[in-house]
């Protein structure tokens, strides 16, 4: 596996909320080439480029014209602008040739067009042979290369191809030239790759050079790509806090190791002057970041998130303004979302109402997202105006329900309506986080918290229904989907709020699960041999929900149709005497009948389960430690005597 997108962070989506240019994070592949060549031209263009290009392009041109001239015939005058081309193409190589180290840039490129070859592939010690010559050659002229389009190529190759040591000798020999590098349109490129292939040491001394001068870097259009790489996927832990802190102001900068156990929050109690500074110091940071497109990156969520720690009510308001166009790009990093989180509990009605507005363009993938469907799901939280919610993502969570109910993060925010935030889906840190956020939103959120949860649900429970009814057979073939149906047909709170319509549709969707288990057990695609439908069925023929921390069966009071009724109509439609042996005997089936003993026995609507059980010969049924549902069943069986 290539290292090239270790720890690499998608954008929500790929898209842009502001028109603006930015370019994508840098990559360190396993090419030679860190960029597309038509890129490179473009970045040429812009730049200036480099005097070797102009005079390749000549070069170029030059032989074109040549060709031309060749297929017409050798008129006289052909005859003398083709010596004008050899005379320029002369004059041009002696240029050349005259630069600095031109001799040697020259005989380097020869060698690195044999080093960078990778079909066929090169032996071992031909590569290294290669390797240590390009070396000797461009050892006392590295600075003169690394700043130049084609010749900054030839180090990275050298990077690429080279052992630790040799390395750690280009990063000696570049020393100082770091802040160049990063600024630069082609030189990037090298610091990137020299990051990627360095060791701990090395890298720490890129960062120890570039300190000092992050914030500046952040505003670069070329050397904020450098920073978020080097956040991102080259710092360690310490690193990144190191990082974060130079934002806080110069006093961080230069006197880093003496802040360096301190939180920002622990830093602003001992001063309101050193609070205000800090504060000017970040939002300034992010404010010009934003404009310069770079909203999405994570260094910047990270700063972000620490001037949010010590923001007052009015400079919420402000940054929320600062951002409220571009919050999409919040909420694909951890950092982000916490701060997406923290800003819309923070909001008032008209903030959260802009908020929507700019993130329901993105829905799709703010709910499938790891992090942006914990944005989504604090929308649901904490804003009061459920009918604004409803009608801006309502469109996209119709079209796409089927494919979030069987998404590992795109169904949390649906069981959240459904069930709250139950710890069987919550992990409790992720709890954590989301109770925070009702906390935070307890000022500016006038509604009960339960209360907006369930009128989402009479919304929202509608579309389920519907989506449930028609996708059925798809959504009970996948292990999230079918935990999914299991809460949606066992949940009372929903039942209760449905129209008759809804209701009837409630029952058909009860009739379509038991008609999908309908055939040859033998065969293995039965839907009983998947695990997660056996527990569907047991919660159904139970008719109600098992509380695991005080074990016991919680029964439905309002949900019609599950419990003795639906285990009798199984066993009529699925199962009678024709097939009980069979469910029996085979393991992935005999706790369903363990089930429907356990809720038919006793019971009147249970007599003809009962009469067929009690007939079958105790010695066909196969109780062993392969099949612990009739060992369970036998022994039950035993009791009734």
């Amino acid at each position: 596996m290539s290292p090239v997108n270790k720890g690499a962070k998608h954008r929500l989506g790929g898209e842009r909320v502001k028109k603006v240019t930015k370019k994508p994070r840098i990559a360190v592949d396993s090419s030679d080439e860190d960029y597309p060549s038509s890129d490179n031209d473009h970045l040429t263009d812009q730049e200036g480029g480099d005097d070797d290009d102009d005079l390749d392009d000549l070069d170029d041109i030059i032989s074109d014209k040549e060709e031309e001239d060749g297929d017409d015939g050798q008129t006289e005058q052909k005859l003398k602008e083709g010596g004008q081309h050899v005379e320029q193409r002369k004059l041009l190589k002696e240029r050349k040739m005259q630069r600095k180290s031109g001799v040697e840039v020259q005989q380097i490129k020869s060698l690195w067009e044999k080093l960078r070859v990778k079909q066929p592939p090169m032996p071992r010690e031909v590569r290294e042979k290669f390797s240590n010559q390009v070396w000797e050659l461009s050892k006392d002229c590295i600075l003169d290369l690394v700043l130049k389009h084609d010749a900054s190529r030839i180090v990275q190759t050298l990077v690429k191809y080279s052992p630790r040591e040799r390395r750690e000798q280009i990063v000696e020999a570049l020393k100082g030239k770091f802040y160049v590098l990063a600024t630069s349109a082609y030189g990037k490129y090298l610091l990137v790759k020299l990051l990627h292939y360095g060791t701990k040491h090395s890298r720490q001394i890129i960062i120890d050079e570039l300190h000092g001068n992050l914030r500046k870097l952040m505003r670069h259009r070329e050397g904020a790509h450098v920073v978020e790489d080097l956040f991102v996927l080259y710092a360690s832990q310490e690193q990144r806090n190191q990082m974060i802190r130079e934002f806080w102001g110069s006093e961080y900068s230069v006197f880093r190791d003496a802040h360096k156990d301190l939180t920002i929050e622990q830093v602003c109690e001992s001063s309101v002057e050193k609070r205000n500074i800090i504060a000017r110091n970040l939002v300034g940071t992010i404010t010009a970041s934003v404009e310069k497109g770079s909203t999405g990156f994570q260094i910047l969520h990270a700063a972000m998130k620490e001037y949010i720690k010590i923001a007052n009510e009015k400079e919420i308001s402000e940054f929320i303004e600062i951002l409220q166009d571009q919050f999409a790009e919040l909420v694909h990093t951890a950092e982000g979302s916490d701060v997406a989180c923290v800003l819309i509990s923070k909001a008032n009605a008209k903030e959260r109402k802009s908020i929507i507005k700019n993130l329901k363009d993105h829905a799709e993938n703010l709910i499938k997202n790891q992090y942006g469907n914990q944005v989504f799901i604090t929308l649901l939280m904490t804003v009061d105006d459920t009918v604004l919610l409803y009608k801006a993502f309502a469109p996209v969570v119709k079209d796409k329900l089927k494919d979030f109910l069987v998404d590992k993060w795109g169904r949390r925010p649906f069981l959240y309506i459904i069930v709250g935030l139950d710890g069987k889906y919550f992990s409790p840190l992720i709890k954590q986080d989301l109770e925070r956020y009702i906390e935070l939103s307890n000022t500016t959120s006038k509604k009960p918290f339960e209360q907006r949860r369930l009128e989402l649900l009479k919304k929202f429970g509608l579309l389920f229904i519907d989506c449930l009814s028609d996708e059925l057979p798809i959504i009970l073939k996948d292990s999230m989907g079918c935990q999914f149906v299991s809460e949606i047909v066992t949940n009372d709170e929903l039942y209760q709020q449905l129209s008759e319509e809804h209701k009837t549709k409630f029952q058909e969707l009860i009739d379509a699960i038991v008609i999908s288990f309908k055939g040859d057990i033998s065969e293995e695609e039965h839907p009983i041999h998947r695990p997660f439908s056996v527990r569907l069925l047991k919660s159904m023929i139970q008719g109600g929900k098992w509380n695991n921390k005080e074990k016991i069966l919680i029964p439905l009071a309002q949900v019609q149709g599950l419990g003795i009724p639906f285990a009798q109509k199984f066993y009529d439609e699925i199962i009678d005497s024709n097939n009980l042996l069979d469910w029996i005997n085979n393991p992935s089936s005999s706790f369903t009948i363990v089930s429907l003993y356990d809720t038919l026995h006793a019971k009147k609507q249970g007599t003809q389960f009962m009469k067929d059980l009690k007939a079958l010969k105790k010695k066909e049924i196969h109780g062993n430690e392969d099949n612990k549902g009739a060992q369970l069943l036998l022994n039950l069986l035993k009791q009734e005597k």
